[in-house]
């Protein structure tokens, strides 16, 4: 029976070896052009059809058919409240596939192709979104390209902060207690972090830290966000932003080194440059030291006297105002003069000393230190030119 069905092509409307003329079938265009009345036709051509081949049981086929051909939608503006929350990195589908789970829109597809219909629909930002229910996927589309259904609570968090640093200012937005971020931050791993990140090549035992993997970024913190949640957030933006570097490869592949020695080392360059021009050349500084011919293979930096003190609840200092004492300290696991690399990284860094950190510019430098007001640092291979450094700091005033 199906082979008589003329669905109203004719000859002209075939190309050559049957296949339909150019440009013959059209996109349909908005919500209710003649596309969708042509879909809905022929939808109903194919039921005759079975309603004619086997009886009543035909609305059942109707149904499947008509669900085929015709794009499920809802009706109107939609009714009532509710929140939708669109995350850091998703696409329209991803978006599509929320709105559908709050009954916002009636199908994926509704959403996706008043999304395709809308040049302006590109625009759509991550975050927080007041909606109704039921809302057309046009209605949808526009009611989250308007501003005032955006619910902005949004907190920035700069690069190179200590992971301490972080749950104050996030602390200070959602006013959920630093101490629920502590505890949130205890088993780094339940918060998204793989277990392969927390392995050294120098043979040093790691005990696993969220520091380092809160991506300094600015984020949009959803209404019931929990401690938990807004960490998992943050590592799931560094696992992202890694990945697009191919950070982890490359620094196996290129420096010998596993990942978390490179994002220590991307740490110590975000602390100690003054400058971003400078990143990489710190972290060729600290493979030197550590890897190199340094007479003690050590990182001889004052930050990590500093992380220490900060994670004792010790106020930090300025590097002339440091005791021997706490430049030395044995009971320090930071401690400056100790062998090959911190415990772990000191701060959180940005994909600029990350980079740096993946691929530093080549060098013999093993000294360092800033000359100027802007924090641009004088590099040095030998003690003799770092001592002629440190002098034009003393002429300048910055030491």
């Amino acid at each position: 029976m199906m082979d008589d069905l003329d669905l109203g092509f004719d000859e002209q409307d075939r190309g050559e070896k049957g296949k339909h003329r150019r440009g013959a079938v059209r996109k349909r265009k908005g919500g209710s052009g003649g596309g969708g009345r042509g879909k809905t036709v022929l939808a109903l051509l194919l039921a005759l059809v079975l309603l004619g081949g086997i009886g009543g049981g035909a609305f059942y086929g109707f149904d499947r058919v008509q669900s085929y051909f015709v794009t499920p939608d809802y009706d109107g503006a939609g009714t009532g409240e509710v929140t939708v929350e669109i995350k850091q990195g998703a696409l329209i589908a991803d978006m599509a596939n929320a709105l559908v789970a709050a009954d916002v829109v009636k199908s994926a597809k509704a959403f996706i192709e008043a999304a395709e219909a809308n040049a302006r629909s590109k625009n759509i930002q991550p975050g927080t979104y007041k909606l109704r229910k039921q809302m057309s996927g046009e209605s949808a589309v526009t009611a989250m390209l308007d501003l005032k259904n955006r619910i902005v609570n949004g907190v920035t968090i700069p690069e190179g902060r200590t992971a301490k640093n972080v749950y104050k200012l996030l602390s200070e937005k959602t006013k959920i207690p630093v101490k629920d971020f502590e505890a949130a931050a205890k088993d780094p791993i339940a918060r998204g972090v793989p277990d392969w990140w927390f392995k050294r090549t120098d043979n040093k035992k790691v005990k696993p830290s969220i520091e380092g993997f809160l991506y300094p970024d600015t984020y949009e913190i959803p209404p019931k966000a929990t401690a938990e949640s807004i960490l998992e957030q943050m590592v799931e933006n560094f696992l992202s932003v890694a990945s697009e570097m191919e950070f982890a490869d490359r620094v196996q592949k290129e420096r010998k080194i596993s990942p978390y020695e490179a994002l220590i080392v991307a740490s110590l360059a975000q602390a100690e440059a003054g400058n971003k021009d400078d990143l990489g050349k710190v972290a060729r500084v600290a493979y030197n030291r550590v890897f190199g011919e340094f007479d003690c293979n050590c990182l001889e930096m004052d930050v990590t006297v500093n992380y220490y003190l900060e994670s004792i609840g010790k106020p930090t200092k300025r590097s002339g105002d440091m005791t021997p004492a706490e430049l030395d300290d044995p009971k320090n696991p930071y401690n400056r003069k100790l062998k090959g690399l911190v415990p772990t990284p000191i701060n959180n860094p940005g994909k600029q000393a990350m980079e740096g950190a993946m691929d530093p510019p080549p060098g013999k430098w093993l000294f360092f230190v800033a000359i100027d007001d802007k924090g641009h640092s004088a590099f040095a291979e030998t003690f003799p030119e770092h001592e002629k450094n440190m002098a034009k700091a003393r002429e300048a005033g910055i030491i």
